[in-house]
């Protein structure tokens, strides 16, 4: 029996720019990244696994360093009786100015090639893990090619950082079936922020910490064991934060007050104080309410670790008056037809504003 840890994607370095985060929160995920790449490499030591695979991207080439990568070599050094295996991806490839390639390595950590896929023999485990590490940002080479026929009296493991949801990717397509085919206990994969298990014996770890709106919901690792019995592999959440996105629908009955406690109600308090949230303001706003987006989110500030707002409301209209005053006009029919049907239907009267909202926007132009 052998026991393994698969991540990848933990892009060490990241400046968190794509949401735009403040300063001083993407600084406390930038922390937070390093804190969960040591708390995974804990846990291979805390949980005695043989193995931990690192699927690519385990940092940002662009804004690491060479004392960046020898804290790296120290915190896995920590794990001298697990066998660390990288490869690396697009955001960390191994070329000539890798700092991969800057440092010596301690016995138990082994990086792969980019010649193909590599082989690396564990007799002792009955084990042999096979990798490929990228040398470029893209990538579309038939490195699957290079397989020698495995050895099916041995476990065997294949690790790749590559895009198997698309055949025209530039970032290594890879094709389910023939990787069904094959024949592997286990294949580790890379690049897909989101964790998914494919089946028994494919598995996407995600990015163990999530980076940005894109990636909401649970994040991890992947944990395994291969005995006689077959390949047993679950999902272990691991992430100090979540990204989630909440939409609150308001009508015109609503005041600031209503919209204030409907947001602070949008999840417990434990939750609203860690993770990151994007709420989505929708439905139809009564005219009296004045919501300033920029006061509404200092106001809540002490209530949520992150929050922003997105406001998709539609203003409420007095139709009657805005009836009369464009009698003459397009708007003024659109109101006519709109009123012949029955405006006490929630869908017909959010159809009128909708409408009535681009026409008024035209209007103004």
């Amino acid at each position: 029996m052998i026991k393994f840890i698969h991540t990848g994607d933990i892009h060490l370095g990241l400046q968190f720019k794509k949401d735009s985060l403040p300063k001083d929160i993407a600084t406390k995920r930038r922390v937070e990244l390093w804190n969960t790449f040591e708390k995974i490499v804990d846990k291979a030591i805390h949980d005695k696994v043989d193995f931990l695979f690192i699927a690519g991207d385990l940092y940002e080439e662009e804004y690491f360093t060479l004392g960046d990568i020898k804290r790296v070599r120290d915190i896995l050094s920590k794990g001298e009786n697990v066998h660390i295996l990288i490869a690396a991806g697009n955001h960390d490839s191994l070329n000539r100015k890798s700092l991969y390639n800057r440092i010596r390595w301690p016995e138990n950590i082994d990086i792969f090639n980019t010649t193909g896929i590599e082989k690396i023999e564990f007799p002792d485990k009955n084990t042999c893990i096979y990798g490929y590490s990228w040398d470029g940002i893209e990538n579309r080479k038939p490195v699957l090619n290079s397989i020698e026929k495995i050895d099916r009296k041995r476990k065997n493991i294949l690790i790749l950082h590559g895009d198997i949801y698309d055949r025209n990717s530039v970032y290594l397509p890879l094709n389910k079936d023939y990787l069904d085919s094959l024949g592997f206990d286990y294949i580790g994969l890379g690049h897909i922020h989101k964790p998914n298990i494919i089946s028994s014996k494919i598995a996407y770890c995600g990015s163990p910490e999530p980076l940005h709106f894109g990636e909401q919901g649970e994040h991890g690792i992947i944990q395994g064991i291969i005995d006689e019995e077959g390949t047993h592999i679950d999902f272990i959440p691991i992430s100090s934060r979540m990204f989630l996105e909440k939409s609150i629908n308001l009508d015109p009955t609503h005041g600031y007050v209503d919209i204030i406690n409907m947001i602070k109600s949008c999840d417990d308090k434990v939750s609203l104080n860690k993770n990151l949230y994007r709420i989505i303001l929708e439905g139809i706003i009564n005219r009296e309410v004045k919501l300033d987006i920029e006061d509404v989110v200092s106001s809540l500030e002490e209530d949520f670790y992150y929050i922003e707002l997105v406001n998709n409301t539609i203003m409420d209209y007095d139709i009657d008056s805005l009836e009369k005053e464009n009698e003459d006009n397009i708007i003024g029919y659109f109101i006519k037809a709109m009123k012949e049907k029955d405006l006490e239907d929630k869908i017909i009267r959010e159809a009128l504003y909708i409408g009535l909202e681009s026409l008024m926007k035209g209007k103004v132009g």
